[in-house]
C-alpha cells in the first residue's frame, strides 16, 4: 500500500511537471536583447532646456526621445542613421512609414542606395527589433518652433498658433502709429513672413502678414497681429519658490533692465539681488535667489529706471525632515519560518518598508535592526544579501509598501513629500562579495563584484514596480523631479564613527519648476537583487540618514 501512495505521488507529480511546461520552453533559445544603440533624423536639435541634441536612448523602457528644429516636416521625416543590436532585425511600423517596402530590416550607420526612411512622426512611432524574442521600441519626436517676437517698449506678447494670432503689448508711451518691430519669427527662425514686418509701423488697426514654416516655404497662411497699450508690468511674475532658493520670472519693456530687491518680511532694509543672478531675453527676465531660510515669508519687489515696483512676498518650503533617518523604530511580529521585522514601531504608522514580508514565508527576515551602529546607541539597519531556499534576495529597505504577488513582490514606492533637499547625507558600511547568482540575461556577471545601491528621487508620482515583470526603476521617467544616487562594488568603511563611513551625494534636479509630491529612497545590498541577482553574504549597514537643506 506504501509503495502505491508513493508511486501515486511521484505519477502526480510528473504529471503536473509535464502539464506545466511550455513548448517554446523546451528549446533552449538565447537570450539576445534587441537595443536601439543610436538613432538620428534629419533637423534634429537640443532641447527647449538646452539639454544636448543627441536623442536619449532608455533601455529599461525601450523608448527614443529626439527634438527637430523648424526646417523639417514632422510628417515625411528621414532617418538618418539607426543602429541596434548585431543581431536584430527592424520591423517598422508600415502606417508610418512613407514606403515600407523600401525601410531598411537592418541598422545602419546612413541609409542605403534604394531605401526609404521617411517616416510620419507627429505621434509616437514604433519599432520591433527581433532576435530570438521580439523587442518594440517606441520613438518620440517633438518639434521645437521658437516663435520669437520683439518689439520696442514691448511690455510682453501672446501668441496664439492654433488662430494664427499675436497680441502684442507695449508701453504706454509708444505711438501705435509708429510701432517699431525688431523681430517678428511667427513663422520660426527658418520661416518666411510677408510683408517684412519690420518696414510695417501703424498697429492703429490690426495687420495681417502671410507666414510660411521653415519646411514649406511655398505654403502661406495668414496671420493677424494687434498691437495694445499697457502699464502692467507686474501681473505676469511668477515666483517658484523651494526650500532654499526661489527663481523669479516676468515680463519687462524692451530694452528695460529689472532689479531685483528683497527682505524678510520683520526686516527694514531691502537686499539687492546681484546683476549676474538676472538675466533677460527679449521681454521676459530671470531672477535666481539663493541662500533663503526655509519656512520663512519675503517681500520683493522689481524696480525699472529707478522706479520701485508693487511689494509682493513669498514663503519658502519648509526643510521637512526625514522620518526615522536614523532606523532606531523597529517592530517585529511572527512569520512562517522566523521573525518579521518592520522599520516602524509597534501600532506605528509606517514609513519604510522592507521585503521581509516576502522572505518570511521560506526563511528569515534579511532587513534587520542592528545594535552596530554610527553613535554607538540605539539602532542601525542592517541588510544582506541571502539564498532564500528558491531564490537570492537582497537585503532592502525602501519608503512605500511591500505586497506579495506569489513568491514575487509588488513595491509601490514613495511616501507624501513636498520639499526641496539638495543632498543626502549617511553613515554607511558595506561588505561585498562575489556575485554567485543571476538571472540568465545577466549572467555574465557572475564572479563580479556585488554592488550596493542607495537612490534617492522627488517625484510627482508614486513608482510601482513588480519583480515579476522584472521591472527595473527608471530615474527619467516624466515624473521624476530631482534624483542622487550612492553606490559602491568594493568594501566601504571609515575610521570616524565607528567603523562606519560618512558619505553624501547630492541630488541633481531635472526640473527646477516643479513641486514634487513624493520621495522614493531605495536602499539595497545587491544593486540588481530586484532581478535576482547578487552574491551571498554582501551586507549594507546604514545609520544617521538625514536630508540636507543648503
Amino acid at each position: 500500500m506504501k509503495r502505491k501512495i508513493a508511486y501515486g505521488i511521484l505519477l502526480a507529480t510528473l504529471c503536473a511537471a509535464v502539464h506545466s511546461c511550455k513548448i517554446e520552453n523546451d528549446i533552449p533559445y538565447p537570450i539576445v536583447e534587441g537595443n536601439i544603440e543610436s538613432f538620428t533624423v534629419e533637423g534634429q536639435c537640443a532641447a527647449p532646456d538646452g539639454t544636448a541634441a543627441q536623442s536619449t536612448i532608455d533601455r529599461n523602457n525601450r523608448t527614443v526621445t529626439l527634438y527637430v528644429d523648424d526646417t523639417v516636416d514632422l510628417t515625411q521625416l528621414r532617418i538618418t542613421r539607426f543602429t541596434v543590436s548585431s543581431e536584430a532585425k527592424i520591423v517598422a511600423d508600415a502606417q508610418a512609414c512613407a514606403d515600407i517596402e523600401k525601410f531598411p530590416t537592418g541598422g545602419f550607420e546612413e541609409p542605403g542606395e534604394g531605401t526609404d526612411t521617411r517616416v510620419n512622426f507627429t505621434q509616437p512611432v514604433t519599432f520591433t527589433l527581433q532576435t530570438y524574442q521580439d523587442y518594440v521600441w517606441t520613438v518620440k519626436v517633438t518639434q521645437v518652433i521658437e516663435r520669437t517676437i520683439d518689439v520696442r517698449g514691448q511690455i510682453r506678447s501672446v501668441v496664439d498658433v492654433a488662430n494664427r494670432k499675436a497680441i502684442i503689448y507695449v508701453s504706454p508711451e509708444e505711438d501705435l502709429k509708429d510701432i517699431q518691430v525688431n523681430t517678428m519669427n511667427l513663422g520660426g527662425p527658418s520661416g518666411i513672413v510677408s510683408p517684412d514686418p519690420t518696414t510695417v509701423h501703424d498697429f492703429r488697426t490690426p495687420q495681417t502678414f502671410e507666414v510660411a514654416q521653415g519646411w514649406e516655404k511655398d505654403v502661406f497662411n495668414q496671420w493677424t497681429v494687434y498691437v495694445y497699450h499697457s502699464d502692467d508690468t507686474s501681473s505676469n511674475m511668477e515666483m517658484f519658490t523651494r526650500t532654499t532658493s526661489a527663481t523669479l520670472t516676468g515680463n519687462i519693456q524692451s530694452g528695460k533692465t529689472p532689479v531685483v530687491e528683497y527682505k524678510e518680511t520683520e526686516a527694514t532694509a531691502w537686499q539687492a539681488l546681484a546683476e549676474d543672478k538676472v538675466s533677460v531675453s527679449g521681454t521676459k527676465y530671470t531672477a535666481e535667489l539663493s541662500g533663503l531660510k526655509a519656512g520663512t515669508t519675503y517681500q520683493y519687489r522689481v524696480s525699472i529706471d529707478g522706479t520701485p515696483g508693487e511689494e509682493l512676498s513669498f514663503t519658502t518650503a519648509e526643510a521637512t525632515p526625514l522620518t526615522n533617518g536614523g532606523f532606531d523604530d523597529w517592530s517585529s511580529e511572527p512569520a512562517n519560518n522566523g521573525t518579521q521585522w518592520n522599520p516602524w514601531p509597534a501600532g506605528g504608522t509606517a514609513f519604510w518598508d522592507t521585503g521581509n514580508k516576502g522572505a518570511t514565508t521560506i526563511a528569515d527576515s534579511n532587513s534587520t535592526p542592528s545594535d552596530y551602529t554610527a553613535t554607538g546607541t540605539g539602532k542601525a539597519v542592517q541588510m544582506q544579501t541571502k539564498w532564500l531556499v528558491m531564490k537570492l534576495a537582497a537585503g532592502n529597505l525602501f519608503t512605500g509598501d511591500f505586497a506579495l504577488d506569489g513568491t514575487h513582490g509588488i513595491l509601490t514606492l514613495g511616501r507624501e513629500f513636498s520639499a526641496f533637499p539638495t543632498a543626502v547625507r549617511m553613515y554607511c558600511k558595506y561588505t561585498t562579495s562575489k556575485i554567485t547568482r543571476a538571472l540568465d540575461r545577466l549572467d555574465y556577471m557572475k564572479g563580479q563584484p556585488d554592488t550596493c545601491h542607495v537612490y534617492v528621487a522627488l517625484s510627482t508620482e508614486k513608482v510601482v514596480l513588480r519583480t515579476r515583470q522584472e521591472d527595473e526603476f527608471n530615474r527619467n521617467a516624466p515624473s521624476i523631479v530631482a534624483y542622487g544616487e550612492f553606490q559602491s562594488g568594493t568594501d566601504v568603511s571609515g575610521t570616524e564613527r565607528n567603523g562606519y563611513k560618512l558619505v553624501e551625494f547630492p541630488l541633481e534636479y531635472y526640473r527646477t519648476n516643479v513641486t514634487p509630491k513624493y520621495l522614493i529612497i531605495v536602499c539595497s545590498s545587491s544593486k540588481y537583487g530586484n532581478l535576482f541577482t547578487g552574491g551571498e553574504g554582501s551586507t549594507l549597514y546604514l545609520d544617521e540618514m538625514e536630508l540636507i537643506y543648503e
